[in-house]
């Protein structure tokens, strides 16, 4: 009889991992860039416009937006703002106690 493997649940495999400090003081490092595509991807959604529009509206190629919302470029202020005008939104900046 064949064994069946032990599967894991992402949640569980999180945790774990998080119980880490390293990986813990990473994840946390990146939050703020999380924070940001999030908020990239639910407005656009919300708006209901394909990143193609959103990249036709801001003058730049589907591509950026991709990069963007997948977290492998970082935005600047720049595109932030172009970001917001395209979405027609404003933006606004939060700082808070750690």
């Amino acid at each position: 009889m064949k064994k069946r493997p032990n599967f894991t649940t992402y949640e569980q495999f999180k945790k774990k991992l998080l119980a880490k400090p390293g990986v813990r003081k990473e994840y946390d490092d990146l939050q703020p860039e999380f924070e940001i595509v999030k908020a990239i991807v639910e407005a656009r959604i919300k708006k209901k416009i394909s990143q193609e529009e959103l990249a036709k509206r801001m003058k730049t190629g589907q591509a950026v937006i991709s990069r963007l919302e997948t977290a492998t470029a970082s935005p600047s202020l720049s595109q932030i703002r172009k970001l917001a005008d395209a979405l027609d939104l404003k933006v606004h900046l939060h700082f808070s106690s750690r």
